[in-house]
């Protein structure tokens, strides 16, 4: 009997029952206070068929309307918890951090792919304290990044020489430049012009893993005894994409890990986090997977979400000429037009840097975060939240809360100006607790950088139609667990003959 991509509701249904009787007699937590409120189940499924396909982040925020900042929802026996209020979040998150840490383990993306052995799906313990220590050495502080910096600035050079030279691929050459610093930093790699396979590579793990560890994507997470059916059984079809996911995230652990060892064997290895980490006489192979691992991290944590954060600038540009303008007229003042801003600048430029703030709250990078989970029963407003919940906070409804930021849905850098400056959207958009990205350094460093170099020497406006009116691009995010903007028609070009050759000069400079 041939496989099936999909299963039917009889099939899910039957699972299920199965699955909630296993439970149910297994089971030895006693519930003495209620679950938070949410909505309301079938019997067995519980909310399973509520799910969202998409734009989670959206049906949640109306939950929120419904049920108050902390909503229970029950997939099939397994509990999840959104957190709908910043309060809420750092009241769980933070400061029970302790015990709000731990990954669900997701049977698909974690077991079945192999991402249970990563930093971001990792559970608490020796091996995740081990990752994070390792980056945070490297990476954790501004200091540390310093040797990186003369690379970013010549890799953002060459990004905007591409988008003067391609102003129809914005979108393609925003991820090419992510990826470029990135895998510099990590692995000393640097991205070759036109195509390059390793920013190809990689941009392929990012996408599956999005989709490998999205709540509700696979069946098999609510159901992992499905692995127990023969694999003509309806719905098992999950298992060749697994392979697919497990040989891609072999591919990118492997292939630039060995490049480094070749350069370093070689003896012309560029810095990197890699190159670092193993070029130790004493380096045990345990040792040395651990580094596959962090490294790994690295691009997961910081290339997608930069990418997100550049196009959607992009984005709010288009749509917001009297930004660009009070944006260029500061750099102008400040920078002058005899060079490129650098990263040093950023105390200089109060306007920009309020600009990269509203750019990460009025944006989507990561809407909803990875979810956390309970390693311990715990009770919250007299509510029961199980050992075992998955926790996820809505970041999204954090930034767009209009108690928080009035008018959230206005692009608004001058709400992080002057005596009372709104909430910093950085204390929440790069997670929570003992989760929080320790990559955020880099991200942030790399933002500001791009930000800025494209506003000293481009021009942004709407593209023209055949009418001879702008084309407003819309705002529609894509994505799961990072999110960007769905590519939109916009113009871009040199703001003069002048910084033009400036960034041609800086693009061509050694590194």
């Amino acid at each position: 009997m041939p496989s099936l991509s999909g299963i039917t509701a009889v099939d899910v249904s039957l699972g299920l029952a199965g699955l909630y009787i296993a439970k149910r007699a297994l089971s030895t937590s006693k519930q003495s206070a209620p679950y938070p409120p949410g909505p309301p189940g079938l019997p067995v499924l519980g909310n399973l068929l509520d799910w969202p396909a998409s734009k989670e982040w959206e049906t949640y925020t109306k939950w929120a309307q419904q049920y108050g900042d902390i909503v229970h929802v029950n997939l099939a026996g397994n509990h999840m918890v959104i957190l709908n209020s910043l309060d809420s979040a750092l009241a769980l998150l933070d400061r029970k951090g302790q015990i709000y840490s731990d990954r669900p383990q997701f049977h698909f993306g974690g077991e079945l792919v192999g991402w249970n052995l990563s930093l971001p799906l990792s559970c608490q313990g020796d091996r995740h304290k081990e990752l994070r220590r390792m980056l945070l050495r490297e990476i954790g502080t501004r200091n540390s990044l310093e040797q990186f910096i003369p690379m970013e600035e010549a890799e953002t050079a060459r990004f905007i020489r591409r988008v003067i030279d391609e102003p129809d691929r914005v979108a393609q050459n925003v991820r090419k430049l992510a990826g470029a610093i990135i895998l510099n930093v990590s692995h000393g790699y640097q991205v070759k012009d036109g195509d390059d396979e390793m920013v190809a590579l990689a941009d392929r793990l990012m996408e599956e893993f999005s989709h490998a560890t999205t709540p509700g994507a696979f069946v098999v997470d609510a159901l992992p005894f499905m692995d127990l059916l023969p694999s003509w059984f309806p719905g098992t079809n999950y298992r060749k994409v697994a392979a697919q996911y497990r040989e891609s995230r072999n591919e990118f652990l492997n292939k630039p890990h060995d490049f480094v060892k070749s350069q370093l064997a070689d003896g012309i290895a560029r810095p990197s986090f890699v190159g670092s980490s193993i070029d130790k006489a004493d380096l045990t192979p345990e040792q040395d997977e651990l580094v596959k691992w962090a490294a790994a991290a690295l691009y997961g944590g910081g290339a997608d979400t930069t990418v997100s954060a550049i196009y959607t600038f992009f984005l709010c540009m288009t749509r917001n000429p009297d930004v660009l303008s009070k944006a260029q007229e500061e750099i102008d003042r400040v920078i002058g037009h005899d060079r490129l801003p650098t990263i040093h600048d950023e105390p200089q430029l109060p306007y920009v840097s309020a600009l990269v703030k509203e750019v990460l709250r009025w944006g989507q990078v990561a809407p909803q975060g990875l979810p956390h989970a309970t390693s311990e029963d715990d009770f919250y407003k007299g509510y029961f939240i199980p050992k075992g919940t998955v926790v996820i906070p809505n970041i999204w409804l954090f930034t767009h809360n209009a108690d928080t930021y009035p008018e959230p849905m206005a692009f608004r850098p001058e709400r992080f100006l002057g005596d009372k400056p709104q909430q910093d959207p950085r204390e929440v958009v790069f997670g929570f607790g003992r989760r929080v990205c320790p990559g955020q350094q880099l991200a942030e460093g790399s933002v500001f950088l791009a930000i800025a170099m494209v506003l000293a020497t481009l021009d942004i406006s709407p593209k023209i139609g055949a009418d001879g009116k702008p084309i407003m691009p819309e705002v529609d995010y894509v994505g799961t667990i990072v999110t960007h903007p769905k590519e939109f028609p916009t113009m871009v070009k040199a703001r003069s003959a002048r910084a033009e050759a400036l960034v041609r000069a800086a693009a061509d400079a050694s590194l």
